[in-house]
Order: structure tokens, then sequence, then C-alpha cells
């Protein structure tokens, strides 16, 4: 276990900044508050919100911690994505972002008999294609940190994206199978085959890309029965970032570091 935190600590250390979308609460919260607790974890933890005004708790964790800046992002709006951007290129500088984590999200329990095709654009814009443009947007960040780096993991560049195994097609029959969710299944889904045309895109420039599902977690969106804390989720997942490596690009891979189906 000893060995395992200092891997951990060392590759984190490496990672000099790493920008969370959804932050306010849930996982990405937690994220925030864990890299930011860390001795040896990146300098720089860009936390992004719809409404940062709002977010009593990040408010409290950016003040307590000077490594920690809160930026307003609408994963969903454009103009909000572009503002981000112009936001974060100064917090950075010339050494770029060395870790994306495309987390915002929005989830609900909708069946065949009450999806609407709104339900399911809604849900398709936040979790597919929001991923999809706030990457583009942060590519001349992840492209200046790849640069100055060397290897395959987040010390140089790469973006996480924040899946679920209620994605997987191939999962989805036995006891997955009553979990209806039609626009959160597709949009995952959805999400996985941009994670991969990603890295397709991207892996000349040395820029990882990789969907993780977090577990079933106790959040707003996971609900009071899952199996995991947001602090056993984070710690799982942050133990998977540090190790990742150019076996994993391209990779669907859950919280502890195992291979899902697609």
């Amino acid at each position: 276990m000893h060995g395992l935190i200092t891997m951990m600590s060392g590759a984190l250390s490496e990672c000099r900044s790493v920008l969370v979308t959804g932050a306010s609460r849930g996982i990405g919260l937690q994220i925030v508050k864990s890299m930011a607790k860390r001795s040896e974890g990146p300098a720089i933890t860009i936390a992004t919100a719809r409404n940062p005004a709002a977010a009593e708790e990040l408010q409290r964790v950016a003040k307590e911690y000077s490594g920690v800046h809160v930026v307003t992002l609408d994963v969903t709006n454009q103009a909000s994505i572009d503002a981000a951007v112009e936001k974060v290129s100064p917090l950075v500088g010339a050494e770029g972002l060395n870790c994306l984590i495309n987390n915002a999200a929005i989830g609900g329990s909708i069946n065949l008999e009450t999806v609407t095709a709104e339900d399911l654009l809604k849900t398709y814009e936040s979790n597919t294609v929001a991923p999809l443009m706030v990457t583009k947007a942060f590519l001349p960040l992840l492209r200046a940190a790849a640069t100055r780096g060397s290897g395959v993991g987040i010390h140089r560049a790469a973006v996480i994206n924040m899946s679920s195994s209620l994605g997987s097609i191939q999962l989805n029959q036995g006891a997955l199978a009553h979990i209806k969710y039609y626009g959160y299944r597709a949009s995952k889904a959805a999400l996985n085959m941009v994670t991969r045309c990603l890295a397709i895109d991207l892996e000349s420039e040395g820029i990882l890309c990789v969907a993780v599902h977090p577990g079933w977690v106790r959040t707003d969106l996971g609900g009071p029965r899952g199996e995991l804390s947001v602090e056993e989720s984070v710690s799982s997942i942050l133990s998977l970032l540090a190790g990742l490596s150019e076996k994993d690009h391209g990779g669907y891979l859950d919280y502890t570091g195992k291979t899902l189906p697609w």
C-alpha cells in the first residue's frame, strides 16, 4: 500500500494543472478537495461550475487552498466555454493544461413509457456533446502541455471522460438491465465513442484519452443506494489516474482499473 501511495503522489505531483467540470458537488467537488489537500499534487486545480456563487462548499475549498481556482463554466453554452478558456489560459500559462476531467453530467430515470425527444436531446447535449466541445476548446492548452513532456499520462496531457458502466451495450443485460435510463445510457455509450474518436485523433500528439466509470456512487445523480461513498470512489479514481499510461489510451475502465466491455 505504501508503494502505491508513493507512486500515486509522484504521478500527481508531476501533473501541474488539472481542470474539473461539474465541480460544485458530488464526484467533481470531491476530486477538487482531494487534490487540494495533497501535499504532493497539482499546483493548479481549476474547478468549474455553472453557478459558482451558489456552490458554497466549493468556494470554501477555494478560500482554504490557494491552488484552487473557481471558474464559471456552463458546458452546454459555447460562449461560456470560450470565456472559460480565456480565464484558464493565464492561470496555466505557457506550460498548458495537463489534465482535463470532463465530469459534468445529468442523469434521470426515464423508461420507455416516459421518455421524450426533449429528454433525450437534453441529456445527449450535456453528457456527450458538451464533453467534446469542452475538449475541443481546451485543446490548445492541452497541446501546449503535451509538447513539454514525454511519455503518456496525466503528467503530460490527458482527457478523462467520466462515463458509466450503464453506457456499456454489452452489460445492458442481467442485473443491470432493470436500470432503464434511456437518455443517460445512450448518452454515455455515445461518450465512449467520442472518447475513442479523440484517442485516435490525438494519439500522435501524446494526449491520453480514457473513459472512466466511477462506480455506483452515493450522490445526487447516483442516488442514496449507491455502493460507494464519494470519498471511496474518488480515492480509487485518483489512484487510477496516477497510473494511466500508453496501454490505457482509448480505454474504457472502471475506478479499479478493470477494462469494461463496450
